[in-house]
Order: structure tokens, then sequence, then C-alpha cells
């Protein structure tokens, strides 16, 4: 009888009762994974005595899984199958943040949260949205980041800002996707290093007194 009700799951709404599937699991063996790792050249800046913690980012629901999302209708969420990211998204970001407010030279150390190390500032991410959309042709990624920088000692919140970013996938598949993303992310990470050292500059003496 279950492998009856299996082979009508077309014409029988039953399917989802006993737990039969249209869209079987793909095996973990067969999936396509994929990484989020640009490289974005950013400005360098003055270096501050100032210790910057970038905490570990968090994401909205939906994106908080290693699966590579994707839209076709307004407000309807999808994964893609055979593809997913090598990590979840938020854990990549997190890494390339690191590195690249390094790179700017702004601060005398960044530090992950988990080090445990004192700071002075806390960089507190999101990833708010990170999805394939195909409600335009060509495709597009979109990606939206929620930034906010913290002054520890006082725990003042200094500034707080939505970075939205919308980048033409070079085809309207998965391996498409990855491509705009990872541009996505790098425009993305620019603008987060941008905001910190201004942050930093702008707000941060009246708060601690420091140089």
């Amino acid at each position: 009888m279950r492998r009856a009700l299996c082979a009508s799951a077309v014409a029988a709404p039953l399917v989802l009762l006993t737990g039969c599937s249209l869209w079987p699991a793909v095996p973990v063996e067969d999936r396509v994974r994929h990484v989020l790792n640009p490289r974005p050249r950013v400005a360098t800046s003055a270096t501050r005595n100032l210790v910057l913690a970038v905490n570990p980012p968090l994401a909205s629901p939906g994106f908080e899984s290693s699966a590579i999302a994707y839209v076709q209708a307004p407000h309807v969420l999808d994964h893609y199958a055979t593809h997913e990211w090598a990590e979840t998204p938020a854990r990549m970001i997190g890494q390339l943040l690191t590195r690249t407010l390094e790179d700017t030279g702004g601060f005398r150390a960044v530090v992950r949260k988990a080090s445990g190390l004192p700071a002075d500032l806390a960089l507190d991410t999101q990833i708010v949205l990170l999805q394939q959309s195909f409600l335009t042709k060509p495709s597009v990624v979109e990606l939206t980041l929620r930034v906010q920088l913290v002054g520890v000692a006082r725990r003042r919140v200094l500034a707080t800002r939505y970075i939205e970013i919308i980048e033409a996938a070079p085809s309207d598949d998965a391996p498409g996707g990855v491509v705009a993303a990872n541009a996505a992310v790098a425009s993305g990470l620019t603008q987060v290093a941008a905001f910190c050292i201004d942050a930093a500059a702008d707000r941060l003496l009246p708060l601690t007194g420091r140089p």
C-alpha cells in the first residue's frame, strides 16, 4: 500500500501523509559545495590604538544554514537541492570580516570575540538577506547586512547601518548565483570596513577619552 501511494503521488495529495517525496533527498556525496572567499581591496587607514572585536555574525531565519537560498515568487524562499555552501554564510562572512578589517591597518588589533581578549570596540553583524532572486531577468543576488559598532567600555552604540547590495548573476543557475554572491560580499566587506573606520574616528573619542 505504501508503494502504491508513492507511485500515485502526483495525483494524490495523500503523499504528504505517507512520508513519500516527489523530490528525494540528494546524497551528501552528490552535492556541490561552494565557498564565499573574495579578497576585496580596502582603503588603508592610520592605525589607532584600539582593539576591535568581531563578534560572530548572526543570520535571519531562512539564512542560518548552508543551503543556497533563492526566490522565484514574492515571499517564497527556496533552496537548491544539489548545490550548497561549504559552511554557513554567517561563519564564512565572519572570517572574511576579520581579515578585511585587518587589511585596513586602522586598528592596533582585530580579534574574534571567542578569543576572550579585551577590546575597545565590538562589531555586531547580521545577515538580513542573502538570496538569488529570479524575479528579474537576469537573476540577481540580494545581500543585506546590518552592522553595529559598539564602544565596549561604556556599552554604547556608536553607529548602526544597513548595507544593501544587488549584484547581477552571470547565469541563471546556482553557479551564477555563487559568482554574484561573492561579488556582493566583496562589496559588502568594503563598506563594512569603511563604516568601522569612520565610526571609530567620528564617535569614539567622546565615549572613551582615548587618542
